[in-house]
């Protein structure tokens, strides 16, 4: 296999984020407040290894696409009332979906609940001490998270590579191709591991991170606060530019081109041709995106069916959706995809075996009216729904029928936030 060449403004060598005494070094960890973000659901006072560990796993679990600021109440609640994984093994499925309710993404409380079972029954309730062995042993957590409990909880030194910490590394060292690509990732994983401080791996981990979240952000980064800027090649060209121009203003002759800027032919985390840098954007031209792909429609039909209870209180039909695949196990309104080119009369018909096979009683297809159209933005194909309301039936409750007060889930999340929150959605 080929070794890739790459121009030498992408490499590590004499590059140090921190070194020596806090405070003393001027890097990462040596800004006032490196942390701060990060710590407040990282149980920095708790000393005992494992338990440090679950509080990590669970914070950084919830905020995977989700806002600090959103995830600290969740957070908290959480450990209020699971504070060790041998009491989330304990808890029902239920009772997990009940608290993350309107945090989205659900499968990840599923997946920390199967998790913390699996370290009670089969690992002796002990949590795996590196990053290798969590990402191996314990389902629903990938390279990040296994980074960021490795080194935050065990003194693992391992790099951790998120969203901030890409954006951080692509502006050090000029890294213009797509940030998504496995070639890129794979090298500023690299870059991660090269550079996190032995001594201080969580530490470090987190400064890092803080830093792209608060100072190295997407839009207008805060270059002058920045405490590793005399690193960044990103801003070292930007103030090359503005120095040309000042001495263009002033007819000085034309400095030399760095040679770093020249580059290697075919470097594979050089900017491809076609994008050259933008003098405008400055160091935001780091980091570069694949263009999104368009999104595909799909049609879903949504039935609601009220009915009459005994006592006169409204009944709805809900359904549990499959164990596996989106929305896996959470409660909704009958519902099924349809063709792009069904015509209503036979969406009502396929809605009705549909119906017919949920509930074993007999339902007419005519009976069955369209209301309206409900587009739902998601970053899976967005869903087109449309609400059809059918007859009820008697008194007799039905194996299917749960009297739900909508706006009151009690436990079962309403429609609106599982289609609202579920993979970030944008709903309309």
């Amino acid at each position: 296999m080929q070794v890739p060449t790459w121009c030498s403004k992408h490499t590590t060598s004499n590059f140090i984020l921190c070194a020596g005494p806090v405070g003393t070094c001027g890097g990462v960890l040596c800004r006032p407040g490196s942390f701060s973000v990060f710590f407040p659901f990282q149980a920095a006072t708790e000393t005992d290894a494992d338990r440090r560990a679950y509080a990590v796993w669970v914070s950084e679990i919830m905020l995977q696409q989700t806002q600090v600021a959103t995830v600290i109440d969740y957070y908290n609640r959480w450990m209020q009332k699971w504070p060790t994984l041998q009491a989330l093994a304990q808890a029902s499925l239920e009772e997990v979906n009940e608290l993350w309710a309107g945090l989205g993404y659900y499968s990840r409380g599923k997946r920390l609940q199967e998790a913390a079972r699996k370290v009670v029954s089969e690992l002796a309730g002990q949590m795996p001490r590196t990053a290798e062995d969590l990402q191996k042993l314990l389902p629903g957590v990938g390279r990040y998270t296994a980074g960021a409990i490795a080194s935050i909880s065990y003194g693992q030194a391992t790099g951790v590579v998120d969203g901030n910490v890409i954006r951080v590394l692509c502006r050090l060292r000029c890294i213009g191709a797509d940030s998504s690509s496995p070639a890129v990732i794979d090298r500023l994983w690299d870059m991660a591991n090269a550079l996190v401080d032995r001594s201080r791996p969580g530490d470090f981990n987190q400064a890092l991170m803080e830093l792209g979240a608060t100072v190295c952000v997407p839009k207008a980064p805060l270059c002058g606060e920045c405490p590793v800027k005399q690193h960044c090649r990103a801003w070292r060209r930007v103030e090359k530019e503005l120095a040309f121009a000042s001495q263009k203003l002033f007819g000085k002759l034309t400095p030399v081109p760095d040679v770093e800027d020249c580059g290697v032919g075919g470097c594979p985390l050089c900017p491809p041709a076609t994008e050259p840098w933008d003098s405008s954007l400055g160091v935001t031209n780091f980091p570069r995106k694949a263009a999104k792909k368009q999104p595909r429609a799909a049609r879903t039909a949504t039935c609601v069916l009220e009915r009459r209870g005994c006592h006169g209180a409204p009944e709805y039909l809900i359904v549990q959706r499959p164990s596996s695949g989106l929305l896996a196990g959470l409660w909704e309104f009958p519902s099924l995809p349809l063709a792009q080119d069904l015509q209503e009369e036979k969406q009502r018909e396929v809605l009705a075996d549909h119906l017919r096979a949920w509930t074993g009683w007999p339902v007419v297809a005519g009976g069955l009216r369209f209301i309206a159209g409900c587009p739902h933005l998601l970053s899976h194909p967005p869903d087109i729904c449309g609400l059809l309301p059918a007859p009820g039936w008697g008194c007799d409750p039905g194996p299917c029928l749960v009297p739900v007060p909508l706006g009151d889930g009690g436990g079962v999340p309403r429609l609106s936030c599982v289609h609202g929150h579920e993979e970030g959605a944008e709903s309309t």
